[in-house]
């Protein structure tokens, strides 16, 4: 019997299953309860346009789809990733899957409710209304966000959160993750803290690693986590975060171990299994990295989550074992995707690269030099950053072991090295895509040595009583060679030594705009489209 229920009277709902019983059922609890509008569709792709397309107020998704590699939380990231899920619709996932119930209800964080099955019109209509009020008192903390003033956000969820009020918890939570991006870490950490030993919840002890990472004590944070996972053993986003502090760490083994994990809990999940085989590859675990990236590419290839940088490694793999039709389609993806971005310089350059490859596998000399030459012309592009460095070096090894010779690419590859080592875990990750080629291995670490020196050298003028002089000559070298470790210096320096340095805002202007150029492009080749950069973490539609 229809209900006439105010609250849901005026929303427009979307069910999502292939199951055409399980359909039906759900279609019919919504009117039941008086929901006004409601539409339907039993495959993901289909979903995907209606939202693209349309407005609504509710999303019912199933978790498993027949004849679908997509779950609904591929379906639910690829939505947020592609700012297509407004704060305003209520994301509801069906499931009869409680291990999956186990690990939303310790992240909080992947969606705003969910309903297992069996369940009953009342459930439904509990879940629904809960979540739409929290999405109504919060919406003033949402308009903020929307507005992009993160501060103004961060301020209303911990006054609310502070005085307990109606959903202070999940205002903390927001609250805590916009503190972590307004780089408040230690802000951050007493709201996680507080919330964990009054409420003993799993994310914010999650958050409380985070925030440890962030500040810098990586093994206080390993710590965290280990017990978190102890706790939690099928908690994904805890072996996340501990992978991204092993490769920030330079242990790509521990990584790659950790990445296994996290993907052996989310099987169906395009950025882990593109996380698990990048670092497959880097340790030379060929055969692991083609089944892995492969999946991710039959899973993901038209998703918003997808990295196109995972086909340059199967370009790469490919070439390795002389497979010339794969490599031809790889080539054809990659280039498609350039053609529908023509903006992207990045996409651009990785069509370069497996082009490169292509052309040399099919002994086109000619072709070869002419597409190496193009691929290092833009060295020094403020775009090109540790991935594009990666790949070109990957490709001048090859064209070196095919006899090829370039007479620039000695040069090329001490220009990127300067550029890009500026740590040793940098240095090591471009070593890895020179394999075994010595000469190129050499250059790079003299590369790093150097840097090294030129930082050691300017800090001298420092000690010695001239900080002003410091920051002049790390500011000539970073400019000269584009290192983001060298020009980030040169602003500690600065800020360190303010009041004894005259020049300080010409200085500053100078440090802010090298900043600009070349300290915003990574220095580590991504791992995966949103790779354990900010993982862990609530996800906040920005």
């Amino acid at each position: 019997m229809r209900r006439d229920n105010p609250e849901v009277h005026d929303c427009k709902a979307l069910v999502i299953d292939s199951n055409t019983t399980s359909r039906s059922t759900l279609v019919n609890m919504l009117r039941d309860i008086g929901v006004g509008s409601i539409s339907q569709t039993s495959r993901v792709a289909d979903a995907r346009q209606e939202l693209a397309l349309k407005s609504f107020d509710i999303v019912l998704c199933d978790y498993h789809f027949d004849k679908s590699l997509m779950t609904g939380q591929d379906l639910l990231d690829d939505l947020r990733e592609s700012q297509l899920l407004p704060y305003s619709t209520v994301f509801v996932m069906v499931t009869g899957e409680r291990s999956y119930v186990k690990v939303a209800e310790a992240a909080e964080s992947a969606l705003d409710s969910y309903l297992l099955k069996p369940h009953s019109a009342g459930a439904l209509e509990e879940r629904v209304l809960q979540a739409l009020r929290r999405k109504r008192v919060l919406g003033y903390v949402f308009d903020a966000i929307r507005e992009g003033d993160f501060a103004k956000a961060a301020k209303l969820c911990l006054k609310r959160f502070t005085a307990k009020d109606e959903f202070w918890l999940y205002a903390g939570h927001v609250g805590a993750e916009l503190l972590m991006r307004l780089k408040d870490h230690a802000s951050a950490s007493a709201v996680y803290t507080n919330v964990y030993e009054s409420e003993g919840l799993p994310w914010a002890r999650l958050g409380m690693a985070r925030a440890e990472f962030e500040s810098g004590q990586a093994p206080k944070a390993l710590r965290i986590l280990q017990s978190l996972i102890e706790e939690c053993p099928a908690y994904a986003d805890a072996y996340d975060v501990m992978c991204r502090i092993h490769i920030e760490d330079g242990d790509l083994t521990a990584a790659l171990e950790t990445s296994r994990d996290s993907s052996r809990f989310t099987p169906e999940s395009i950025t882990r299994l593109q996380a698990q085989g990048m670092l497959a590859y880097l340790l030379g675990q060929n055969k692991e990295a083609a089944q892995t990236l492969d999946r991710s590419v039959r899973l993901g290839i038209k998703s918003k989550l997808f990295d196109h940088q995972t086909l340059v490694v199967m370009g790469l793999l490919h070439f390795d074992q002389s497979e010339a039709g794969d490599l031809s389609r790889v080539l054809s993806r990659v280039e498609h995707a350039a053609q529908s971005r023509p903006g992207s310089a990045r996409l651009q350059w990785m069509a370069t690269a497996v082009g490169t490859l292509h052309r040399l596998l099919a002994r086109d000399l000619s072709g070869c030099l002419a597409m190496g030459r193009k691929l290092a012309e833009d060295i020094a592009h403020t775009e090109f950053d540790c991935e594009s460095a990666f790949n070109l070096l990957a490709v001048l090894v090859r064209l070196r072991r095919a006899n090829i010779h370039l007479p620039e690419a000695d040069a090329w590859v001490s220009e990127v090295s300067q550029r890009f080592c500026v740590s040793k875990a940098s240095c090591d990750m471009l070593c890895i895509a020179t394999g075994s080629e010595a000469t190129y291995r050499a250059l790079i670490q003299a590369a790093h040595l150097g840097i090294g020196s030129m930082a050691e050298e300017a800090m001298s003028h420092a000690i010695s009583g001239s900080p002003a002089i410091t920051v002049e000559t790390l500011l000539l070298k970073g400019s000269q060679t584009r290192n983001a470790k060298l020009i980030e210096l040169a602003g500690a320096v600065l800020n360190r030594y303010a009041t004894r340095i005259e020049l300080f805002d010409t200085l500053n202007t100078r440090v802010q705009d090298l900043k600009m150029r070349y300290c915003q492009t990574g220095t580590q080749i991504n791992l995966g489209k949103n790779p354990l950069r900010a993982t862990g973490g609530l996800q906040l539609r920005v």
